[in-house]
């Protein structure tokens, strides 16, 4: 793992997503895989990829598809039928945990898997690999991946309910939105880092539809400079983190959208805690970080997790 070349991949972030954008814009990658709600679909992961799956099987679960998302290393999957697809997802194709489960279940069950590359064990093992054509991520910390897993994940929603997508103009717009947070990283960085990094960890909140980012954000910090950060979902906040604001000097980052905003910033304020709203105006909060095209919830969705990877960049190489 490298610091400077994870700095690196980020800068390349806005045209890897550019790109793929113009390719989902020409064919949805699904759609020789005869998907439809009549399937119930398993997705299977790790870590980032995990997170992007949970937020894919609770989008679909809401539109009335079967679908849900777990640990390969769990031992209690759910009960699998003639019906069931599995979507396999790894950035590197090469999780133990994740290749372990697979070999189990790809000799009964229809697997497709979601990688970065197709020469990879869990590539061979699958019935059929779609690309996540992020390229190499030479720092050793998946940031392109994740965002493209997002992507695919979301190409796959439209495939199976077979509607027209919106998804090649929303990657554009994210594309802009991170290359505006880029161009002006001067001007926002130091202070978001001074707010989110002075106290006692980093927290990162989201509203449950976009629940992924809060947590790929927090392992950003634990990955790459090695400091204490949790994610956390808006609503559940006020019962299962809210504790720590008495005790500790409390940072968070607040992914603006949940109607369930004001209970937190109530108790934030009762306790003196600095609230960063990240992607729009929330009443209370310490301070706002806004962006371009944040006023679109997929480009909230495609962009919130590129600030705390150029946040987690500077932590590490100016410790």
């Amino acid at each position: 793992m490298d610091a400077n070349l994870f700095l690196q991949d980020l800068r390349r972030k806005p045209a890897s997503l550019d790109a793929l954008a113009s390719q989902l814009a020409q064919e949805n990658p699904w759609r020789h895989e005869k998907l439809t709600q009549e399937n119930d679909f398993l997705f299977i992961g790790m870590g980032s990829s995990l997170y992007a799956s949970g937020v894919a099987a609770a989008r679909l679960r809401s539109l009335g598809v079967r679908a849900s998302a777990e640990l390969a290393s769990n031992s209690l999957l759910p009960k699998l039928t003639a019906k069931s697809v599995i979507i396999a997802v790894s950035a590197s194709g090469k999780s133990e945990e994740t290749n372990s489960v697979i070999k189990d279940l790809a000799s009964h069950h229809r697997v497709i898997a979601i990688t970065n590359d197709l020469d990879a064990p869990l590539a061979q093992m699958s019935a059929r690999a779609v690309a996540m054509h992020a390229g190499v991520e030479a720092g050793g910390v998946v940031c392109r991946t994740y965002t493209h897993t997002l992507a695919l994940e979301r190409s796959l929603e439209d495939a199976i309910l077979g509607k027209p997508s919106s998804l090649p103009g929303d990657l554009t717009a994210s594309s802009r939105a991170m290359e505006h947070l880029f161009e002006t990283s001067d001007a926002w960085l130091p202070r978001f880092r001074q707010m989110m990094t002075t106290g006692d960890g980093s927290y990162f909140v989201a509203p449950a539809e976009r629940l992924t980012n809060a947590q790929q954000s927090a392992l950003m910090m634990r990955e790459g400079p090695r400091l204490t950060a949790v994610g956390c979902e808006t609503g559940d906040w006020s019962h299962v983190d809210v504790y720590l604001t008495k005790t500790t000097d409390y940072r968070m980052a607040l992914f603006a959208g949940s109607k369930w905003e004001s209970n937190l910033i109530n108790w934030c304020n009762q306790r003196n805690s600095t609230v960063v709203a990240v992607g729009g105006e929330i009443e209370g909060a310490t301070y706002s970080l806004r962006y371009s095209g944040d006023d679109n919830k997929e480009v909230r969705f495609f962009t919130e997790s590129f600030i705390s990877e150029l946040l987690a960049a500077d932590c590490w190489i100016n410790p």
